[in-house]
């Protein structure tokens, strides 16, 4: 959440309130029931919603939900004027709180002031992008693209990401997982065949029958 407040709920009895700078990471697994409501009165509501897909393996893990306060996610300000909120991964000497995620994510919030410059190497073999949604970001050294504020820049294999500013932006990256994709509303599988039977399931009331080999 960047902005305002939002309510989560699920059918596994979690309950938590995101509030601005917090995060809420949540491994759907072989179902969860949820809802997200927002809870302020007025002013600005906004934040981001991302999608980690799970290997076929693991489509059928239980659920799993983590509510992260603000001041549980380490911040930095690098010598070059940059500050750097670790979701996930490592990033100046710190390790995000969200672990255990089989795609080995790396998930920064970045803000670089005008004059200041952010470096970041991505591990070579990773699916890497910047998402700027503040300001305009020169990405690359020399040759370097500007980039405006809701625009993404896919960057390749192995590159170490440098930025300048003044501009805030998400630094997003994880290890492909090279599996068929099947989606359908919330649901996401490896075939077709899979989710038509989550969707009975769901219809059903049991959403942990179907095991995918």
């Amino acid at each position: 959440m960047v902005a305002g407040t939002m309510e989560h709920r699920d059918d596994s009895g979690n309950r938590g309130l995101l509030t601005a700078g917090s995060v809420q990471w949540m491994t759907a697994g072989r179902g969860i029931i949820h809802s997200e409501m927002p809870r302020q009165v007025d002013g600005l509501m906004w934040g981001f919603q991302l999608w980690v897909n799970l290997p076929a393996k693991d489509k059928m893990t239980p659920p799993r939900y983590q509510d992260i306060p603000p001041d549980a996610i380490p911040e930095r300000t690098t010598a070059a004027g940059a500050r750097v909120r670790v979701v996930a991964g490592e990033a100046e000497g710190v390790t995000g709180p969200v672990k255990g995620i089989a795609t080995s994510p790396l998930y920064l919030d970045v803000t670089v002031p005008a004059g200041g410059r952010f470096d970041q190497p991505v591990a070579a073999g990773m699916t890497a992008a910047c998402y700027v949604f503040e300001g305009t970001a020169s990405i690359g050294g020399e040759g370097a693209r500007a980039v405006p504020a809701g625009s993404l820049a896919v960057l390749g294999d192995g590159d170490s990401v440098t930025v300048s500013g003044p501009a805030r932006f998400l630094l997003l990256a994880a290890r492909p997982l090279r599996e068929p994709i099947a989606r359908y509303g919330p649901f996401v599988m490896t075939t077709r065949d899979e989710v038509a039977q989550a969707f009975r399931d769901y219809q059903s009331g049991t959403l942990t029958r179907y095991n995918p080999q």
